[in-house]
């Protein structure tokens, strides 16, 4: 038998408790998560577009709501998720979204933060809220986050987010601030690979990946260098990028320490020339991996994971912005904005679930709104 929009709802959010004394419950927290999602879903983007919805969509809200007092108002939204405990929805919005992926092994887990701007609260000395997420690459469902209070806390964070995932056979991605031993050894641990940036926070890696990547290339090196090269065209733009690994069994570092690193297999250099309105440009960018820098596939195959990785700009924090307008949300007392935060991801993976209208998340928002029946559909993905 098909579940109804808040069986479902029930099911997901079981594990979450109400924050509110009962005295002061005049509508059920069931009924509130039901109308919140519906309306992330539907459009709404702050607690007033959440009451708009729901008033608007009464009669469908009737049909599978009891609704003792009617909508919610708005400021009845904004208490609740204030004070909704935020680690318990992230565990509710990770534990959904296994339920759909079932497992990760073979996924590209990128690793990434965002900061809401918007959340800032100078009045209060409130820096804005960053956000670290973890984002399947294949299946395009955001698996989970942890808060932090600015971009140097994201080390404090990661290792949190990474104990949350069942990673095994998965290969985790980050970026350089997540460059460390101890992240390093936790992603092996629960049976992952990584491949993680090198830049000039760690000087003496980044310097002797430099080293170890130039010799790789000289004629005669007993290792040698895979090479993979890859160019796209379009919107005026040409981009080539051209991708060199090599192993580092048997290679010679200049800190020893760096024999340390728990796993390492091989190192790597993406170098992206773009060609735009005549104007030439070059990156290059350097990476450790527990990957093996030894097969001919190597270099393609770490080319496509780094590829991966910086996909979660524009298939996760741009869809956000754009989508969802996060950066403009003015949502920032409690813990409102972190957990409006998490029912933006649970609409995203639905919406992202739900493929028969060929339309970007910003129109399927907008039908979703307007037809009862689509945004049926939209929840029924998330069974």
């Amino acid at each position: 038998m098909t579940q109804t929009p808040l069986e479902l709802i029930r099911v997901h959010f079981a594990s979450l408790p109400d924050p509110r004394v009962q005295r002061t419950q005049r509508h059920s927290l069931s009924d509130i998560l039901s109308i919140g999602l519906c309306a992330a879903i539907g459009g709404a983007d702050s607690w007033v577009q959440v009451e708009e919805f729901g008033l608007a969509k009464r009669d469908f809200f009737d049909t599978f709501l009891p609704l003792p007092n009617g909508i919610p108002s708005h400021d009845t939204f904004n208490r609740v998720f204030e004070a909704l405990d935020p680690t318990a929805l992230e565990r509710c919005l990770l534990n959904w979204t296994m339920a759909l992926s079932e497992d990760l092994a073979g996924e590209v887990v990128a690793i990434d933060g965002k900061a809401l701007r918007r959340s800032l609260d100078r009045r209060a000395g409130q820096n804005p809220l960053h956000l670290v997420s973890a984002w399947a690459c294949e299946t395009g469902l955001v698996l989970g986050q942890v808060a932090t209070q600015d971009k140097s806390n994201e080390m404090t964070a990661i290792p949190e987010l990474v104990a949350m995932l069942d990673l095994k056979g998965a290969t985790v991605t980050i970026d350089a601030m997540g460059c460390q031993k101890d992240i390093a050894r936790q992603i092996l641990d629960q049976k992952a690979d990584y491949v993680l940036a090198v830049k000039d926070n760690q000087p003496k890696l980044h310097q002797d990946v430099q080293r170890i990547l130039a010799e790789a290339q000289t004629p005669g090196d007993r290792v040698g260098c895979r090479t993979d090269e890859a160019t796209e065209k379009g919107h005026g733009r040409i981009e080539t990028r051209t991708v060199w690994c090599t192993s580092t069994q048997g290679r010679l570092w200049q800190d020893q320490q760096d024999q340390d690193w728990p796993g390492l297999a091989s190192v790597a250099l993406v170098e992206a020339q773009r060609t735009v309105n005549g104007q030439t440009s070059v990156e290059r960018r350097y990476y450790i991996s527990s990957h093996s820098g030894t097969p001919e596939y190597a270099a393609k195959h770490l080319g496509h994971i780094i590829r991966q990785h910086w996909a979660i700009e524009n298939r996760l924090h741009w869809v956000l912005d754009m989508a969802f307008d996060e950066d403009r949300c003015r949502v920032r007392r409690g813990h409102g904005a972190r957990n409006l935060a998490v029912l933006r991801k649970i609409a995203l993976n639905l919406l992202r679930r739900e493929t028969t209208a060929k339309v970007g998340i910003q129109g399927k928002r907008r039908k979703a709104g307007w037809n009862d029946r689509y945004l049926l559909k939209v929840l029924a993905g998330g069974i």
